[in-house]
């Protein structure tokens, strides 16, 4: 009589397969997001991430084609959780200048917690042009809550006022990457513009 041999079913550690698989990605995604900061562009591969994340490379390959895909994933992922808590904290915001200056201290935040690092890192890969546009696109959208303010408020050319605004806030993040205290960097940067856009005293 033959011997029936039995094949092991790989180890699943959630409920069911769809979540161990939700759970294999988001292991796989914050190791590439780790890799990304640490060592730039260059140090997401397949099999690193998979080193990171405690998979073989084999496995890396069910959840993403390469480590393009892998960085395209974790930028998005990046552009998508800095919108929300973009959004979230402008909402709360009584008033035009409220809101405003909500944006430049939640933006401020985030940087000083090195949630851009990601978006730059990965922004700055080479790209095709459909990527570009994505990219392009996902820049807009977390400039949008500034542009909705700006022209709420009345300003007479708001996209511009927002190129300034947020070149001013590149400035202060370049300082918050250098070194600099994210309470000093923060009051700086606010009291400058609270002056630049004569915002009245009541929303300091």
């Amino acid at each position: 009589m033959s011997k029936v041999v039995g094949f092991a079913m790989p180890k699943i550690d959630a409920p069911t397969v769809a979540e161990h698989r939700a759970n294999q990605e988001r292991a796989l995604l914050d190791a590439a997001r780790e890799l990304l900061i640490e060592g730039g562009v260059d140090a997401v591969t397949p099999a690193a991430v998979g080193a990171a994340a405690g998979l073989a490379r084999s496995s890396v390959y069910k959840y993403f084609r390469s480590g393009d895909e892998i960085l395209a994933r974790i930028v998005a992922d990046s552009f998508a959780e800095w919108g929300a808590r973009v959004r979230d904290s402008v909402d709360c915001g009584d008033t035009a200048d409220g809101r405003i200056m909500a944006y430049v201290r939640v933006t401020l935040e985030l940087a000083a917690a090195g949630a851009h690092r990601v978006a730059v890192l990965g922004g700055g890969m080479p790209a095709d042009p459909a990527r570009r546009a994505v990219l392009a696109r996902h820049h807009r959208d977390l400039g949008a809550p500034l542009l909705t303010a700006l022209t709420e408020r009345g300003d007479p050319d708001p996209e511009l006022t927002a190129e300034l605004v947020d070149g001013a806030l590149g400035r202060a993040i370049e300082r918050l990457d250098a070194g600099k205290p994210v309470e000093y960097v923060t009051r700086v940067t606010t009291e400058f513009l609270y002056r630049a856009l004569r915002i009245a005293d009541s929303e300091h």
